[in-house]
């Protein structure tokens, strides 16, 4: 029998009892719909995890800190430039820089304008790689980022709203630009602007009256403000860290202070750039086998993605007992098919078909059963999933929709690969349902199956 001849005698067999086949059917649409809904919303919980977590902070960024500066079997545990060129030949990373601030507070002050008129005192100076900013996601509202090959000058770069820091020391009150009071649109300008001023970074002298060293700078930019990145890019000044470091051993030789080098732990906070969110925890392991704290949004996006997948399948699994009725209906189905057909699968037998063909008709008609369900079956749960986006109660706000940190997600989200395994697993079920029926079919006499009426 050609399998030409097996699919025309399929459709026939299936619409000759329509409405007990559209029954049939009825069963798989619920069952695929119920599994794909439910896991729908398994998905959408999944998605606005990660958008939330996302406006916490970059997925693939790896804090490491040195809180111990101590191996677990006592010896002195740097972090220091060696150690970060060791992480930086990892694989998988992007790129390492450390977050380095000052000891001395209130160490810098830069000066512009006449007579030093315009003054700001840089406690939140940081020293990091100047090639590693732009890699680790910052984005700039004007300039350039710092120079990785610049030795010569000393360059700042600026968050957001440091240069409005500047005071006019020949103002008692109201001596700085009052920005907050304008309407977040017009902001007025500074009184230096960075970019084109003249600048000099003086290093105090912890004496009053004692002698201060003034130190040419250049600012290169000024950095958007992105609060997920840390107040730094408000109200922070970065500097090469190599070039902050000569500047603090000018303070300290200017202030006589010593400084004990065998205390030195090297850097209390470094970030690691990794390529992609798959390899975060990889490194993260590997920096700890080293000894050193570690700290990414994969500590907490693990254990929710966890639990988001938990939920799927239990959701799933509440869709799956729809479709177990629904394959109880298909094996049904055939079986009655088999009664009434008995007959028809007896003259088969005589006319010489193989069996093989035979139990290939009816697991076409099963598998027929189970495909059509599906296909008809996913174009509901589409429409459902779209009303519970439009029309439902959502977690927030009106409408379907997850408020995760600022981005709205959609409570049931249906992906492809969920449209194409519910496909294939509706059309897998039909097929197992109508295995007993078809070997059934096979193990009917022929001489039996002619007499039967």
């Amino acid at each position: 029998m050609k399998i030409s001849d097996q699919i025309i005698m399929c459709l026939q067999n299936l619409f000759r009892r329509k409405v007990r086949t559209l029954l049939t059917i009825t069963g798989v649409i619920i069952g695929t719909c119920a599994i794909v809904v439910m896991i729908s919303l398994g998905v959408g919980m999944q998605a606005s995890q990660d958008a939330m977590l996302a406006q916490m902070g970059d997925l693939t960024i790896i804090d490491v800190n040195n809180y111990s500066g101590r191996t677990s079997t006592g010896e002195t545990l740097k972090l220091d430039d060696a150690a970060l060129r060791t992480i930086q030949a990892m694989d998988h990373v992007e790129v390492v820089t450390p977050f380095y601030n000052p000891s001395a507070w209130g160490a810098f002050t830069l000066v512009s304008g006449n007579g030093d008129r315009y003054q700001l005192d840089m406690y939140q100076v940081v020293g990091v790689y100047p090639e590693a900013l732009e890699k680790l996601g910052y984005t700039l509202k004007s300039g350039n980022f710092l120079s990785s090959t610049q030795r010569d000058t000393i360059e700042i770069l600026m968050g957001y709203y440091t240069p409005y820091d500047f005071r006019d020391t020949r103002k008692k009150r109201n001596n700085t630009v009052q920005y907050w009071m304008s309407d977040g649109e017009d902001m007025p300008d500074p009184y230096v602007d960075i970019e084109k001023d003249k600048m000099t970074l003086r290093i105090n002298n912890t004496e009053e009256g004692g002698n201060t060293i003034d130190v040419k700078v250049r600012g290169t930019g000024i950095l958007e403000m992105d609060s997920s990145k840390g107040y730094e890019t408000g109200y922070g000044v970065f500097i090469s860290v190599t070039q902050l470091k000569e500047l603090e051993a000018k303070y300290n030789k200017l202030n006589g202070i010593k400084t004990d080098p065998n205390s030195d732990t090297g850097y209390t906070s470094v970030k690691v750039k990794v390529t992609d969110m798959k390899y975060v925890e990889e490194v993260q392991n590997a920096i700890k086998e080293m000894g050193y704290d570690t700290y990414s949004m994969e500590d907490i996006r693990k254990p929710m993605e966890e639990q988001a997948r938990q939920t799927q399948m239990t959701l799933g699994g509440l869709g799956a007992i729809s479709m177990l009725v629904a394959a109880l209906s298909i094996a049904n189905t055939m079986v009655m098919s088999i009664y009434e057909r008995t007959r028809e699968i007896g003259v088969m037998k005589v006319l010489g078909c193989m069996v093989s063909n035979i139990r290939s008709v009816f697991l076409m008609e099963a598998g027929t059963i189970g495909f059509l369900g599906g296909v008809v079956g996913i174009i509901f749960s589409y429409i459902i999933s779209y009303i519970i986006n439009v029309f439902g109660t959502g977690l927030s706000l009106g409408g379907g929709y997850y408020y995760a940190g600022g981005e709205m997600v959609k409570t049931s989200i249906i992906p492809i690969w969920l449209v194409l395994l519910s496909l294939l697993f509706s059309t897998l079920i039909g097929l197992i349902s109508g295995f007993y029926p078809a070997n059934r079919a096979v193990k009917i006499s022929a001489l039996e199956a002619i007499k039967n009426e």
